[in-house]
């Protein structure tokens, strides 16, 4: 299977028609069916790392201040176990632990909504360990990449600029956005995989950027998933809001 990152954005993105709801759904069309997905949202940030491993995930509205028809969106996809269970077995160097409390934030339900529409295909969520640094997030991708082999879809949503702080409620960008947005383009063609993992030492662009690194460590999973050969293709690559990056790109 490829493995994707989504630049999620807003929640609004779930029932609103907009260039990124419908590129979403332009680039599940050209997939293979997969048997499940695997989605590592910046939304749900825990000690260790978890996996969801319910038969029928909950559906967990993680935000406030939308309108009602949001709220009552719904998004019935099954979880899956036995991938719970496979993905923990894969890792060698951490412990996954299986979780029965989750269920499905707003980084999946949101972008999966659009691109598997009729809610028929299984998902589980892989947690993010606060307390790692980039590289073990990095790792943990390189660890989980067999399952694509598998027929598992492996799906990092967050945002490589994510500051909620400097929000512009227009169709605008900040020069150091589009700064930061651009080297992280150029160096994932280049296949630099090292210099993002070290994000941080990138200037000042990267401070204003990642503010905090939620959003922007499920680009590393997806990294982290890819084959040296493989080449990228991006599906969406626009800076909004003023310092939120909605790129979002296919490997494989």
């Amino acid at each position: 299977m490829p493995v994707l990152f989504v630049g999620h954005g807003s929640p609004m993105n779930a029932i609103e028609d907009s260039e990124f709801s419908r590129a979403w759904a332009a680039a599940a069309r050209t997939l293979p069916k997969p048997k499940a997905v695997l989605c590592i949202s910046a939304h749900w940030e825990t000690e260790g790392t978890r996996v969801t491993a319910m038969e029928h995930p909950r559906m967990i509205y993680d935000f406030y201040g939308f309108p009602p028809a949001l709220f009552e969106k719904r998004y019935p996809a099954p979880g899956s176990p036995d991938l719970a269970r496979t993905a923990q077995g894969l890792v060698q160097g951490n412990r996954i632990e299986l979780d029965s409390d989750w269920g499905l934030d707003h980084g999946a339900w949101a972008v999966l909504c659009r691109m598997f529409p009729k809610a028929d295909v299984p998902v589980v969520q892989l947690s993010l360990d606060s307390g790692k640094a980039p590289a073990f997030h990095y790792q943990l991708g390189r660890e989980l990449k067999g399952l694509r082999k598998k027929g598992v879809l492996i799906i990092g949503s967050g945002n490589i600029v994510h500051n909620l702080g400097e929000i512009e409620w227009a169709d605008t960008a900040y020069d150091w956005a589009l700064e930061f947005d651009a080297r992280i383009k150029e160096l994932i063609l280049s296949g630099d995989h090292e210099a993002i993992i070290h994000y941080s030492r990138l200037g000042p662009s990267a401070r204003l950027a990642v503010p905090t690194p939620e959003h922007f460590l499920p680009l590393l999973y997806v990294l982290g998933a890819q084959d040296e050969s493989e080449q990228v293709e991006f599906f969406a690559d626009k800076v909004t809001l003023g310092s939120m990056s909605m790129r979002s790109l296919r490997i494989g």
